[in-house]
């Protein structure tokens, strides 16, 4: 089973990105982030054309988005994120496939809005990991994939690319970010790779170029999944295509 996150920042501009993703990469379960777009706009027939099933969650407004794209029968458990009925932003959707049940997230970055927005990113995450303490305790193979906006550690941003203050490293979204994994999810990138300098975001410009990255995009793995993870790799074939996203697809192997 492979299984696969990409923030795509548009995917009517970067469909052709995740069509050549998909022919080369043939993951069974690929989520995106920041769709920017309604679900009817999402490209389907595109991804239909190569096998692959899609449910995609829009908003109006050209703002946030998120969807699966799937070559293996699955079924949509959530469309979004339980805890907070008023929340219309386009952020979760969750899919039973394959013996597991997999979320796909868009989580809020945090800096816009002062410190409401950053508030509602702390309990957007405390709503996660209710989420995430209901499936473990009811032993549901779980994984969390997508676009998380945090960097763990500072060993998952290059020197100086971020000031302290950014909600991306601020120490509140990093303790959630724990909170995570102490519930038993594993870090399935870290837990191959746990010394790799590896970045899934470079800002436009020169800093793909430079390596001056971030590392934002996770896939968090139940203990029994994590006991199958055969590999986890970030693909940078799609930064360095022409008119790219600013992120990259991470990709991780199941037995």
């Amino acid at each position: 089973m492979k299984i696969a996150t990409f923030n795509v920042n548009s995917i009517r501009q970067r469909a052709g990105h995740v069509a050549r993703f998909l022919e080369r990469q043939t993951p069974d379960l690929l989520f995106l982030q920041e769709t920017r777009c309604t679900a009817e706009q999402v490209p389907a027939m595109e991804f239909e054309a190569l096998g692959y099933r899609t449910h995609a969650v829009g908003q109006q407004g050209g703002r946030n988005g998120v969807a699966v794209i799937a070559r293996v029968p699955f079924e949509v458990v959530a469309e979004a994120l339980p805890g907070d009925a008023e929340d219309s932003q386009a952020r979760y959707i969750e899919v039973r496939a394959g013996g597991m049940q997999a979320a796909g997230i868009y989580l809020p970055n945090g800096n816009s809005g002062g410190e409401a927005g950053f508030a509602y990113k702390l309990g957007w995450m405390d709503r996660l990991r209710a989420v995430a303490q209901d499936r473990l305790d009811a032993f549901i193979p779980f994984a969390i994939l997508g676009d998380f906006n945090v960097c763990p550690t500072d060993a998952d941003l290059a020197p100086g690319a971020l000031p302290p203050t950014d909600a991306l490293v601020r120490p509140e979204s990093r303790a959630r970010f724990r909170a995570l994994t102490h519930l038993g999810l594993t870090d399935a990138l870290r837990a191959l790779h746990p010394a790799e300098t590896l970045f899934t975001y470079w800002d436009y410009g020169a800093a793909f170029e430079i390596n001056r990255g971030l590392r934002i995009d996770h896939v968090l793995l139940s203990a029994d999944l994590a006991e199958r993870l055969e590999s986890c790799e970030v693909d940078t074939m799609p930064r360095g295509e022409a008119q790219p996203s600013d992120h990259t697809p991470v990709i991780a192997t199941l037995r």
